[in-house]
């Protein structure tokens, strides 16, 4: 069982930068994929980014490259999104989640199989 807590997510103005944090409680933590996704209210979950924690491959939406990077910290079994230029658009809640094996992407996150309670980002014009 993997548990999963994200923190960072507030509010900015457009043009601003947040970065999201997602602590993984376990020590197996080197073999997951790790991804973050984000809802908005009336839409569909998306994958924003996700990154294999033993291999280091990274992956994102269309939407957010070139804004948002990903990255980890394998000693503090922390997943980070650091997200840059944000827009109105990426106002949503935001989801760590995990999967035991290789990275599925793009993914809307259904072959997922640990969530965090999500963290929200509001992003004013």
């Amino acid at each position: 069982q993997v548990q999963l807590v994200e923190s960072g997510g507030g509010s900015v103005q457009a043009g601003g930068s947040l970065r999201l944090s997602c602590a993984a409680s376990t020590y197996t933590y080197s073999s997951y994929c790790m991804g973050w996704f984000r809802q908005a209210p009336g839409k569909e979950r998306e994958g924003v980014a996700a990154m294999h924690t033993g291999i280091g491959s990274t992956y994102y939406a269309y939407s957010v490259k070139g804004r948002f990077t990903i990255s980890q910290d394998n000693a503090k079994n922390t997943l980070y999104l650091q997200m840059n230029s944000l827009k109105p658009e990426d106002t949503a809640m935001y989801y760590c989640a995990a999967r035991g094996d290789y990275c599925v992407w793009p993914s809307r996150g259904d072959s997922y199989n640990y969530w965090g309670q999500g963290t929200q980002v509001t992003v004013s014009s």
